[in-house]
């Protein structure tokens, strides 16, 4: 099969991402369940089932945020095909903080993950941190390495050596031997299904990537083997069981016992979706990971087409999808946003350009049925609904005299907030004084001109939620109009949502062709005053600090202490696309090997820093994975002592002052943007609240 992008591949690429949420967003109701209670629950599962089980359908889940994460390396350590399992793993480290982070967090020996991450935070590199002679073989070949490796294939269409390169690679983080074997088996079928159809031949050209005596290879063989002696799969998921089942591995998740239903699932599904996520779902085990892989799998294969060819797995997704890790940019995501940036990660690794549709737009529509999670807000009726039509969103007032809008989320939502399990986490995407910009079309049907503005809606002392509008803007029928607003001020409350609101008679049509928006802040993180849930305003950081070290004990107007007991601890908030600007804090150490402020923050372990350090000395450091001095100078310090710290980053130019006086300053290029924090090492400091003004 020769290497190359296909014509489709942004499509298809969409398709796996969705392929992946809906399979993990159906499975989760039931994960870990056994085939006998499923089928005394519902007979066989063809239906999101998660309202049966008083579950919201829109879940924050490890199988979805490692996958959509740990792609991120490629980013982090520059584009390229020979990204290694220790590059990989630094990256880990980057985006994890332990017991908060995308992993399941069962103890060591017990996940392999948790297990992994700790051989790692101990300085054990990968590939040694996820190996067999470290953990064990019941550890090592658990299902982790499986249930992360889509992103790799993605990057990868139609050029399995690549894909199974960097899925062993990822692999061996965490996982080892038959596990390793398991994930490259799904990542080199990802990889082929952009270009190839065929079942049996996606799995041939699988199976030579792995040893022909490994497990895997021998699981494959029966499963192929019963499948054509057995014309009901529920027979072969009884063999499967009798021959590979979880009593065959002393281990709490087994690799080959669940990599054995995905096999079974596709080949008895035949490439249909709806019958495969029946099969994957009703035999149980790890319902969420299993569904999960096979989902993303038939989504490329079939395309986007397959995921309404019956039931309509689609439409209640609605692009929806959390992603909360160390770095809280990408907290909140959607489907349509996270393919294409896998897309243009695989277009720069086969030396092509990233795609920018409509000039770079944060949400474009531009892939087919796309919404970026836009829908009706609560303030609509419940009838009320937001159509994607090609390359837009189109809004239609139904109702007279009724609210007709369409908002995405910006932040935390108040129904993410209560999601329990690998609780969702984020920094705001938007803050006050942003650009808003959006480009509406009014519809030719319409008889008269409507009215069109943007909208934002925030959090207000911990309770309310306030609606803020922009300026009408007419628009007549069959024209385009731009709709511009600066965000505006919330009392430092975070803005949640970000929409437009069509007004006119029944019946009248607007599209939203693009919606995005620019800018650095000029902003005090300070508690709001009149605050009456300081837990839900503090949510706009991301730390690794001890508990209650950082809990809101008291309102951040003046200082609050930040505690760290072992290793380096960071407090962050902001975006990515904040480039330019001047970061400050008054900071009061009272013990601890260093403590200072950080900018262009990119998570736990990328960023720039100004830091005083035992022995009367003052840094400037660049975090990227691994600390870079880029200047240094004496400068006399205490404890139990107040200094103000300012750090500004321009283009690559780097600055830091003390009390208002410049005394470092160096140039580096290598982190361009990204968010704000304050650092503290094995002690507390109190700190001022962290201040942004734009360059």
């Amino acid at each position: 099969m020769k290497p190359g992008i296909p014509s489709d591949y942004e499509a298809r690429v969409y398709a796996g991402v969705l392929g992946k949420l809906i399979g993990v967003y159906l499975g989760r109701p039931f994960e870990g369940w056994s085939y006998e209670r499923l089928s005394n629950r519902w007979g066989e599962i063809r239906r999101y089932v998660h309202a049966d089980q008083n579950m919201p359908l829109i879940v924050t889940d490890d199988d979805i945020t490692g996958t959509f994460t740990f792609v991120r390396a490629l980013l982090d350590h520059g584009i390229k095909p020979d990204l290694s399992s220790r590059e990989i793993g630094q990256s880990w480290l980057n985006y994890i903080a332990e017991g908060r982070h995308i992993l399941w967090w069962g103890g060591m020996g017990m996940s392999a993950e948790h297990t992994a991450y700790l051989r790692l935070e101990a300085g054990i590199e990968a590939p040694k941190s996820g190996s067999i002679g470290l953990n064990g073989t019941g550890v090592a070949e658990e299902i982790g390495a499986q249930i992360f490796i889509d992103g790799w294939a993605m990057v990868a269409p139609g050029n399995p050596d690549l894909a199974v390169r960097l899925a062993r690679e990822a692999a061996r983080v965490s996982h080892d031997g038959e596990a390793v074997h398991g994930a490259v088996v799904i990542a080199a079928m990802e990889s082929m299904a952009f270009l190839e159809q065929d079942i049996d031949k996606l799995l041939d050209k699988a199976l030579a990537y792995i040893p022909a005596d490994c497990r895997i290879a021998q699981l494959i063989a029966d499963l192929r083997r019963w499948h054509g002696e057995h014309a009901d799969w529920r027979k072969a998921r009884e063999l499967l069981v009798e021959h590979h089942g979880y009593q065959k591995f002393g281990t709490n998740c087994p690799m080959v016992s669940n990599h054995g239903v995905i096999i079974l699932a596709l080949l008895y599904g035949g490439g249909d979706f709806d019958r495969s996520m029946m099969i994957v779902n009703t035999c149980g085990y790890d319902t969420d990971c299993n569904s999960g892989n096979l989902g993303c799998l038939l989504g490329i294969r079939s395309g986007l087409a397959a995921l309404r060819s019956g039931y309509d797995w689609r439409t209640p997704v609605n692009d929806r999808m959390y992603l909360p890790a160390a770095d809280g940019h990408w907290g909140m995501r959607d489907a349509a946003t996270m393919a294409l940036e896998i897309a243009n990660i695989g277009r720069v690794l086969a030396a092509g350009r990233p795609s920018l549709p409509k000039n770079g737009a944060r949400f474009h529509f531009d892939l087919p049925g796309s919404t970026h999670g836009f829908a009706p807000s609560s303030l609509c009726p419940k009838e009320m609904r937001a159509t994607p039509v090609d390359k837009a969103l189109r809004l239609q007032i139904a109702f007279p005299g009724m609210r007709c809008d369409a908002e995405v989320a910006t932040f935390l939502t108040p129904e993410s907030l209560k999601l329990a399990i690998y609780g969702a986490s984020a920094t705001p995407a938007l803050y006050e004084g942003d650009l808003i910009q959006a480009r509406v079309l009014a519809g030719s049907v319409n008889h008269q001109a409507v009215s069109a503005r943007l909208f934002v809606r925030a959090y207000a002392d911990g309770e309310a939620i306030v609606l803020k509008e922009g300026p009408l803007v007419e628009v007549q029928p069959g024209h385009a109009a731009i709709l511009q607003w600066k965000a505006p001020e919330t009392g430092n409350w975070p803005i949640f949502a970000v929409g437009v609101q069509l007004i006119g008679p029944r019946g009248s049509q607007l599209d939203l062709d693009w919606l995005t928006w620019r800018g650095t802040p000029t902003l005090t993180f300070s508690t709001p005053e009149n605050c009456k849930d300081i837990g839900l305003w503090s949510r706009i950081f991301i730390h690794n600090l001890e508990q209650p070290g950082w809990s809101g004990l008291a309102p951040w107007n003046e200082s609050v202490s930040l505690i760290k007991n072992r290793g380096r601890g960071l407090l962050h908030t902001g975006t990515r696309e904040w480039k330019d600007y001047r970061v400050s804090s008054c900071i009061k150490p009272w013990v601890g090997s260093e403590c200072g402020i950080a900018a262009r923050v990119q998570g736990l372990t990328r960023q720039y820093a100004l830091l005083l350090r035992p022995g009367n000395k003052l840094v400037l450091v660049r975090m990227a994975h691994h600390e870079t001095v880029l200047a240094e100078t004496e400068f006399t310090w205490e404890l139990c002592n107040t200094y103000e710290l300012a750090l500004e980053v321009r283009e690559d130019s780097l600055v830091g002052f003390v009390n208002g006086t410049r005394l470092l300053a160096a140039r580096d290029s290598m982190l361009g943007e990204g968010g704000i924090g304050l650092v503290v090492s094995n002690g507390r400091i109190n700190a001022t609240p962290l201040r942004i003004e734009a360059l």
